[in-house]
């Protein structure tokens, strides 16, 4: 099942995706715990980095646990994305140098014109990932989506300039910037890409259990998959596509016991991380995502969002499981 990133060894084709305010170390060493062959951290950007902001810095932070990992940026200009990738080259203990050219939020895509914006100028995508494999010593990939809109679908063009400057994968999420999060991905574009590149292609968007990743792979051809989404509150997914994908086992869902102290045991880990003041405001989205489907949670989920401290936590959710589960 193993695939190779220019020489570094995926041990499976699960990737767990870089998701912004998730994919901490904290969140990442729990995915790699559960299967994940190779953990892309959330984005940092290029001038946050060349300015030394403290909150980016932080971003950096991962441990060895971790590894393989794949640190991503985000920027329009070429002279600081190159300077940015040349500072994690050596500044970073990460394997991958990975380059977002997907993002779809308005910040990114409209604002800082980065992101799936660099989607509508394929020539700008060859200079900056042509200029930063030039400088740096880690391989670098490519995270694009399938084009700005469904008038310029134009994944597999960037695909081909991206492959030539020299990248070592291509991730593609086969939705349109204007799709957002909406709607099906399409995988005949990820399918196009593959038969259109040389290089590993990494499929993601709608993968959210064994069936779907297989299908993926099976129907395009890709390389590996990855998880966004279906990752929030439900680590153990990796655990159960790869078993899926080894041969055909369909996991038990984990027990509400499970989930209880998975919630503790990452919040503590958001805690050692973070501190207590940020690891509380975080599980105000985690929690929730990890109560959903679970009946009567919605008491426990009010609660989680006036939480203030680490023992109030762990009560309030002790409590609830004890009180409302005892006869799952």
């Amino acid at each position: 099942m193993a695939f190779k990133i220019k020489d570094i060894e995926i041990k499976n084709k699960i990737m767990l995706a870089p998701m912004a305010g998730v994919s901490n170390s904290a969140f990442r060493t729990l995915a790699r715990k559960y299967g994940a062959g190779l953990v892309f951290a959330e984005m940092v950007s290029d001038k946050g980095l060349l300015h030394k902001n403290e909150k980016t810095l932080n971003l950096l932070y991962m441990t060895d646990y971790e590894k393989p990992m794949a640190q991503q940026i985000f920027g329009s200009d070429l002279e600081t994305m190159v300077d940015a990738a040349m500072y994690i080259d050596t500044n970073s203990n990460c394997d991958v140098i990975d380059i977002n050219m997907g993002c779809p939020v308005p910040k990114v895509a409209i604002k800082a014109q980065a992101g799936a914006s660099l989607m509508k100028n394929p020539e700008k995508i060859y200079e900056i990932v042509s200029e930063i494999v030039k400088k740096v010593s880690k391989p670098v990939t490519v995270k694009i989506r399938s084009g700005w809109d469904f008038n310029n679908v134009n994944a597999v063009d960037v695909a081909k300039k991206i492959e030539a400057a020299g990248a070592a994968a291509i991730t593609v999420h086969a939705r349109t910037r204007s799709q957002g999060y909406s709607g099906k991905a399409d995988l005949d574009v990820i399918k196009a890409v593959k038969e259109a590149v040389s290089i590993p292609v990494i499929g993601n968007g709608d993968v959210i259990d064994g069936p779907s990743a297989k299908y993926m792979l099976d129907y395009t051809g890709c390389d590996a998959v990855m998880i966004g989404r279906a990752a929030l509150g439900n680590p153990w997914i990796f655990r159960e596509i790869e078993a899926y994908l080894s041969d055909g086992t369909i996991l038990e869902k984990p027990t509400y016991k499970e989930i209880e102290e998975m919630m503790i045991y990452h919040f503590k880990s958001l805690v050692d991380l973070k501190g207590e003041h940020i690891a509380c405001l975080e599980m105000r989205s985690h929690g929730p995502w990890y109560l959903k489907g679970i009946p009567h949670a919605s008491t426990l989920r009010k609660q989680l969002s006036h939480i203030n401290n680490k023992e109030e936590f762990i009560e309030q959710v002790r409590t609830f499981f004890e009180e409302n589960l005892i006869n799952e």
